[in-house]
């Protein structure tokens, strides 16, 4: 198994999309890039501990390959606005990139300068790609959170339309 963590606006969204992906064995929320030791949901949200909420990823690397999990990534949300996700600003939303290994980041960088050089995106990529730093979960009541609370707006407005995208562009990678 091999890890990666993911910034790409609120950890829900992103943790709604890879529970759905083959070879994505664990999706965990929290917070990493910042400068306070174990700090709660509610600061990391003021935007004052210089955190990203990220999804840290295990995956095994023999169903899924990191450029799979990256496409995914940078197609099931917006890597060029910083520092915001929809309604959701603050440097705790911005997207990003925590490798764990030399590979990874030169995967993520190459496939970002590809994306740049395409035009596939009206604006430049504004992901940042950092190596990864101490993961501190988030409280247990954001785990899992679509799956036990569909009904939430949030959930209905924000993040199924990420994971209706997920499955048209990625139904045969999907669970």
């Amino acid at each position: 198994m091999k890890k990666i963590t993911l910034g790409a606006g609120c950890f829900w969204c992103i943790e709604a999309v890879f529970q759905r992906m083959k070879g994505v064995e664990s999706v965990k929320n929290g917070f990493m890039g910042g400068t306070v030791k174990n700090p709660p949901y509610r600061e990391v949200v003021t935007g004052t501990t210089g955190h990203a909420e990220v999804v840290q990823l295990e995956y095994d690397p023999e169903v899924v390959s990191i450029e799979e999990i990256l496409e995914v990534f940078w197609n099931t949300h917006d890597p060029t606005t910083l520092n915001r996700q929809g309604y959701d600003v603050g440097t705790q939303y911005r997207s990003a990139i925590f490798y764990h290994n030399d590979q990874q980041k030169a995967v993520a960088e190459a496939y970002k300068e590809q994306l740049d050089k395409s035009g596939v995106f009206d604006n430049p990529i504004v992901t940042e790609i950092t190596e990864a730093s101490e993961f501190y979960p988030a409280e247990s009541e954001h785990d899992n959170f679509y799956n036990e609370h569909p009904e939430q707006p949030y959930c209905n407005i924000i993040i199924q339309p990420k994971i209706d995208k997920f499955n048209r562009l990625y139904g045969d990678k999907a669970k």
